[in-house]
Order: structure tokens, then sequence, then C-alpha cells
């Protein structure tokens, strides 16, 4: 049965720059794809989102370079919380998909692996 589930991806950049957010981007997104088997037309939606620290291009530029035209994206900044993660870009992609919530893989890559070592270990 087809559902709509969550796939959580995140990643750091070393500066704010708008090459660095953008590859930073499309790798997470490759991966996030790769590891989970998704379509373009799986994805119902996409939310991006960085620390305050992150400000010099949108994430989603990212996924409209893919070819993600009819996919609904939306960019966002976090809370900045004292001692959290800088730096930091996250994805949540909601896609259509017969996996179940056990069988979806997330993907923390870079600096962001120290916020779920859980899914890292398990995506691997």
């Amino acid at each position: 049965m087809t559902v709509c589930r969550g796939v959580k991806g995140a990643t750091t950049v070393e500066r704010n720059t708008r090459e660095e957010i953008l590859a930073a981007t499309t790798e997470l997104l490759q991966l996030m794809v790769a590891h989970n088997g998704i379509a373009p037309d799986d994805v119902a939606s996409a939310l991006f989102t960085t620390t305050t620290d992150l400000n010099a291009e949108f994430p989603a530029v990212a996924a409209r370079r893919m070819g993600w035209t009819e996919v609904p994206l939306v960019c966002a900044h976090e809370l900045d919380v004292p001692g959290s993660l800088q730096k930091c870009l996250r994805i949540l992609l909601h896609i259509n998909t017969d996996k179940t919530a056990r069988e979806v893989q997330h993907v923390y890559i870079r600096g962001a692996k120290v916020l779920r070592p859980d899914l890292v270990a398990r995506s691997q």
C-alpha cells in the first residue's frame, strides 16, 4: 500500500557561499534519492531548513536544478539554539512509497552525522 512517509537528511558546509550550499544540497538530495529509490514523481513535497548562519542561497534551488519543477518546495531557518550545530542544512522529503517506516533510509553526512549517529549506522 502506498503511503506518504518522511525521509530526513542533514549535512554541513564549511562556508556560507552560494556554491557550497548548492553543492551540499545536491549531494544530500542525490544520496537520499539513491538510498531510497525515489523517483521525482514520488516526492510530494520538500522542506529545506538551514541554521541562521546560512543565507547565501535557497537550498531549494538545487532541487529545481535537478528537475524537480513540479514538487512544492519550502525553505526556512531553524531556531538559533545556543550550542547547536552551525552551518547545518536539513531536508525533509515527503514521499509516496510502499516502504515501511523502518525501511526508509535517512541520510546524515559530513558534520551532521553527530545529530543522529543511530541513523548513520543504519543507513550504511
